[in-house]
């Protein structure tokens, strides 16, 4: 399989949460990988609903996994209500985050996904960085609505274990969810391993809505 590297190394990334575990779960393998290949890039953290507690977690997580690379910003929105009560105050949010910076490559929700919060910072994603390369990740849930991909990051299995200790270990809020375990949270993992033959059998899946190559 023939794999395709960027002409340049990024030296600008920004990452796009709902909820402040979301990047590191669609993300956090490709993040660790583009870090290490990319040592002068630079990653803005923009996590959209929090609380007290999980503004804690998103300050602590970002910090351990890319150390002083990292610029965050969480915003106060409300979980669950993000497109409903200040939509038009989230999106001016987004625009502030980004306005002066030179953005290479961006990463948010897939426009599919049903989560609200997910498809919302998805939607205004599209509408703010019409002209940047942006990858969309997906969030195994019960709604049933992982993507079709179309861009795939092989892992190493170090980096896929990394990826799930730094989950486990930073997100406590969320031990109640069925669902965050680090057998399911591999699941997916596996399952797009896969779809792009990585040896390793670990991997992390995109949606790309335009990629230029040259």
């Amino acid at each position: 399989m023939l794999g395709l590297e960027f002409d340049r190394e990024p030296r600008t990334v920004l990452c796009l949460g709902a909820h402040p575990d979301d990047i590191e779960i669609g993300a956090g393998g490709t993040l660790l990988k583009l870090a290490d290949r990319a040592p002068q890039a630079k990653f803005h953290w923009v996590v959209f609903t929090s609380t007290p507690e999980r503004t804690a977690e998103a300050t602590q997580s970002a910090k351990d996994l890319l150390g002083d690379r990292v610029e965050l910003i969480v915003g106060q929105f409300e979980d669950g209500l993000l497109p409903y009560r200040t939509p038009a105050k989230a999106k001016e949010f987004l625009r502030a985050a980004v306005a002066d910076k030179e953005i290479d490559l961006a990463f948010t929700h897939h426009r599919e996904d049903r989560h609200q919060d997910h498809r919302f910072v998805a939607d205004i994603t599209g509408q703010v960085l019409r002209d940047h390369m942006t990858l969309q990740y997906e969030i195994l849930k019960r709604d049933g609505d992982v993507m079709q991909p179309n861009v795939f990051v092989r892992l190493s299995e170090k980096i896929a274990s990394t990826k799930l200790d730094h989950l486990l270990d930073h997100f406590p809020s969320q031990n109640d969810k069925a669902w965050f375990d680090r057998e399911t949270l591999a699941a997916l993992m596996r399952i797009r391993a896969v779809e792009c033959g990585a040896p390793s059998g670990f991997a992390e899946a995109f949606s790309s809505r335009t990629t230029v190559l040259m």
